[in-house]
């Protein structure tokens, strides 16, 4: 998702399916930098009920998001559950405050933010036209401005009209998707609403580095040239959503028969980098 969502479908980079995208060279020291192997933070949903609000809380209400989407975002139980180690973010079509759909879209904002370290997410997710799940994130205190320029890391972005393809993306200043140059890479991933696959960031002052399943898909290094290319030097949280449409999910309509359409998370961890 981009602020709120902007899209890679608009990009002038030549992205193929099953690529691994290095864009360009980035700062000469490459310092080796590890993670911590516990999480300090996380949910492993071993609970039931309405989603742990010491960890996360709601984006409520409609409007787009910025980008056209159809849906409203509630806290209801509804749309966001826990259950059997499994959250569930469900859209579903059904009209409330205007709007014909409603989801839900939980962010971790002061209550699990990350400087630097590993973010892993393990999830299954919807398939249908008109689907747009998302986990992500965006800064929490926006000290270089407004979006783009403060930043946004797409670790997991999928749409119903690209069945199993996976996005991974980076976004700044200098390179996001009204000027065609975000920084992109795609994987085909069979299986990607039918079962569940890792979800994955390593994020060092060096490099924003996208895995699936342990196997890496984007390299966004930093240039070394100040805010505008490299934004990730403050702390960012994480969001996870199902939206409805929208200029990029609704790109082909949207599939009525496709809700309800659920994203379920199996855990979310977050680890430290190990300053060198």
């Amino acid at each position: 998702m981009l602020f709120f969502s902007w899209l890679n479908l608009f990009s002038c980079d030549s992205v193929t399916e099953d690529s691994s995208i290095i864009i360009i060279p980035g700062p000469q020291k490459e310092l080796g930098w590890e993670f911590e192997t516990e999480p300090f933070w996380f949910d492993e949903f071993e609970y039931n009920g309405l989603p742990d609000p010491s960890k996360w809380e709601y984006d409520i209400g409609a409007g787009g998001w910025g980008n056209n989407e159809l849906q409203f975002y509630t806290d209801s139980l509804g749309n966001a559950s826990v259950a059997s180690g499994i959250l569930t973010i469900t859209a579903r079509r059904e009209p409330h405050g205007g709007s014909q759909y409603t989801s839900a879209r939980l962010v971790s904002r002061h209550k699990g933010d990350i400087l630097y370290g590993r973010v892993e997410v393990r999830a299954k997710l919807p398939s249908g036209i008109g689907t747009w799940p998302a986990i992500w994130m965006l800064p929490t205190d926006w000290e270089y401005g407004g979006w783009p320029n403060s930043g946004e890391i797409d670790i997991m972005e999928h749409v119903g009209h690209n069945q199993d393809v996976i996005h991974i993306s980076t976004h700044c200043e200098a390179y996001y998707w009204q000027v065609g140059n975000q920084k992109t890479a795609t994987r085909k991933i069979d299986g990607a609403t039918t079962s569940f696959h890792l979800y994955r960031i390593d994020w060092t002052p060096y490099a924003i580095r996208g895995y699936i399943d342990d196997q890496l898909v984007l390299t966004s290094y930093n240039e070394g040239t100040g805010y505008k290319t490299w934004p990730f030097d403050k702390r960012f949280h994480l969001i996870l959503n199902v939206a409805v449409g929208g200029f990029w999910g609704g790109e082909q309509g949207v599939d009525d028969n496709a809700f309800p359409a659920s994203m379920e998370i199996d855990y979310v961890r977050f680890f430290r980098m190990i300053p060198e």
